[in-house]
């Protein structure tokens, strides 16, 4: 009897004790359904807000929130000696003819036939620079087979004229086709950089000017203006402090204009490409197509962008091709690294440097002839001739030096890395509005990527990859470019007919 009173008492225990467990699962249940619900709020507001945090960045990164400044006013500048007079202006054009006296090129002869020469290093090619054994050669060519009255004939076979614009006298060529009457050509002027110069379009002018002869049709000529920059060659370097590429631009729009061009095209490579840029800039109304073979585009918070795309390089580009222009971006700025020693030089204490190469032409030989090796094959840097005379003979390269030594030009060249670096990075990242065209060759020292040239170039009406081809495209590869120039002026020529 006890024991079945026990029993039921037991039992009656394991009953509460099995309520109060249920209790207590059941509390345990609807607490942790609770505490889930809170979680799935609080991921889903995370969630949210990284995705809030995702769009804001891409779009900030792709300059949504950029809001294009003001472009900077047409103005005026004197360059010339003085204060600038209160007469006005001679505006006049005069014929310019290329003749260097004989005492000035015997004189370069005795420095080329005194030079010193270095010991070569065993096995150093073109990393180190020039090899010595290698301008050895170009010292014996150039005092004892090159033709310097040959090549000003070369020259002088196009017109060549100067005029003073701002205080200084400006060089350029012009070069009209032949056409039938009531034919009108289109005004394309085309701008070199350093360290080239107007020499580099001689090859290509024939194609642009005469289309007839190189495969193109007859209504499809241009009419060529080719200035000289202002310091280079031909073009009176400024006497004063301050002229950059802005004031080249308006130098070179006036002389457009003084040319009775009120509408033209521009072109430009290097300093050329900075340079029609920033004439495009300030006179819109006046250019009705842009053509570069460099990009000079900068866009919003590119430092971050090249940062985050040298490990994500798919959040930043889509295309594979444009990846690999610019990522991963250590590779590509110690590659840049290695060829722009001379821009630092240049953009600090250029004329320290200039009274070197103004005394020694082996040694201005070797700066240029340098930057015609690398800048346009980077195995040049493993050969012994730097691979020059793949691209050019030793008399087309020689031609574009003695415009520089018999010129006394540069020093004042090389000033405009002074007047333009340093502003370069401060500048405000202004919008082109006009039609433009870019050829990106392998070679060329930066690629910008198609979708980053758009965003500064807001009416890209043709972005081309080329084949081949490096810096010196017009000298380099001038059927490459005439074809690319030729194809943007159509396509704009096109849409002007419709509108």
């Amino acid at each position: 009897m006890v024991l079945f009173v026990r029993l039921i008492n037991d039992r009656s225990i394991i009953v509460q004790e099995s309520r109060i467990f249920l209790l207590v699962i059941s509390s345990v249940s609807a607490v942790s359904r609770h505490f889930y619900a809170i979680c799935m709020m609080f991921w889903k507001l995370i969630s949210v807000i990284v995705l809030v945090l995702a769009v804001g960045t891409t779009l900030l990164l792709n300059g949504a929130f950029h809001e294009a400044p003001e472009a900077p006013a047409y103005g005026d500048g004197w360059w010339g000696k003085g204060e600038k007079p209160t007469t006005p202006p001679d505006e006049s054009i005069s014929p310019f003819k290329i003749k260097f006296d004989e005492s000035a090129l015997s004189d370069l002869k005795s420095r080329i036939r005194n030079a010193r020469f270095a010991e070569g290093l065993e096995d150093s090619q073109f990393h180190y620079g020039v090899r010595p054994e290698y301008m050895r050669k170009v010292a014996k060519y150039w005092m004892n087979s090159y033709n310097w009255t040959k090549k000003e004939k070369e020259i002088n076979k196009y017109d060549h004229f100067k005029t003073n614009i701002e205080g200084i006298d400006v060089h350029f060529m012009h070069i009209k086709p032949n056409l039938p009457p009531g034919q009108k050509a289109i005004p394309l002027m085309m701008i070199h950089g350093w360290p080239g110069s107007f020499y580099e379009f001689m090859k290509i002018a024939p194609m642009m000017t005469d289309p007839l002869a190189h495969g193109g049709p007859s209504d499809d000529a241009f009419e060529l203006v080719c200035p000289s920059i202002p310091g280079y060659t031909f073009s009176e370097g400024s006497h004063k402090k301050g002229l950059n590429a802005l004031a080249v631009a308006r130098i070179f729009d006036k002389l457009m204009k003084r040319l009775g061009f009120n509408q033209y095209y521009i072109q430009g490579g290097d300093w050329g490409a900075y340079i029609v840029t920033k004439m495009a800039l300030i006179s819109p109304t006046s250019i009705l197509g842009l053509h570069a073979n460099m990009a000079v585009t900068r866009v919003p918070f590119q430092p971050l962008l090249l940062a985050i795309g040298s490990y994500f390089p798919s959040l930043i580009l889509s295309s594979k091709e444009d990846q690999d222009k610019v990522f991963p971006a250590g590779d590509h700025f110690f590659d840049f690294l290695l060829e722009t020693g001379y821009m630092h030089i240049q953009a600090t204490k250029p004329d320290t440097l200039g009274h070197a190469l103004n005394d020694s032409p082996i040694g201005l030989a070797a700066y240029i002839l340098e930057k015609f090796s690398t800048w346009t094959n980077r195995k040049g840097r493993d050969a012994d001739d730097g691979c020059i005379e793949e691209n050019w003979t030793l008399d087309e390269i020689l031609t574009n030096v003695m415009l520089y030594w018999m010129t006394n030009s540069i020093t004042t060249s090389m000033r405009f890395y002074k007047e333009n670096i340093a502003g370069a990075f401060q500048e405000p990242l202004y919008e082109i509005t006009v039609p433009s065209a870019f050829a990106d060759f392998p070679m060329e020292l930066r690629h910008v990527p198609e979708p980053w040239t758009r965003k500064q170039f807001t009416d890209l009406v043709q972005y081309t990859t080329m084949p081949r081809g490096g810096h010196f495209a017009a000298f380099e590869v001038p059927q490459l470019l005439a074809k690319d120039i030729r194809k943007f002026v159509k396509a704009v020529e096109a849409r002007r007919k419709k509108s």
